[in-house]
């Protein structure tokens, strides 16, 4: 399909940079959608009282997501992101920062740097490809929009990638 859920039509690529770039991109647009869907009221709402709220789910995607990319070596400041934040306008500009940090570290590295080793996080093992970090990345964020699909549609909201025209 050239149509991606979420991120509209795929890059014409013809390098594994250009795939990734991609992913990055969709993987990004999709939570940041749902971020906007959300009402402002709804950023504190959880499911269930031991789970995190809404908001605080979208900040852990964001924090990690900082850590990880900068394991990778890039020359890129990190952005300063507020962990803490709790307001819709806080949490959609921090996802918005990190997407594009993201972006901007992963043009850094060609497709052979990509496939190079770095020392990452302490749970991927001593070393990882920069890909796997990447990719590690991406799944985590999927994995977080797919709880917060939840959150949307126990609020009455359907999540934009569902939306039909």
């Amino acid at each position: 399909l050239a149509q991606g859920r979420g991120g509209g039509a795929a890059p014409a690529c013809t390098t594994v940079q250009c795939d990734v770039l991609g992913d990055w991109g969709r993987s990004y647009a999709l939570l940041i959608g749902e971020a906007e869907a959300m009402p402002e009221d709804k950023y504190g709402f959880k499911p269930t009282p031991p789970e995190e709220s809404f908001g605080q789910r979208l900040m852990l995607v964001a924090g990690i997501d900082v850590k990880l990319l900068s394991t990778l070596g890039g020359k890129t400041p990190a952005p300063m992101v507020n962990t803490q934040a709790t307001s819709k306008a806080d949490i959609v500009a921090a996802l918005r920062q990190v997407n594009d940090y993201g972006a901007a570290v992963l043009k850094e590295f060609n497709d052979q740097q990509l496939a190079e080793r770095v020392a990452s996080l302490p749970f991927m093992g001593p070393t990882a490809s920069r890909l796997r970090v990447i990719y590690f990345s991406m799944s985590h964020s999927q994995d977080i929009y797919g709880q917060l699909v939840v959150y949307l549609r126990l609020s009455g909201i359907t999540p934009p990638a569902s939306n039909r025209p």
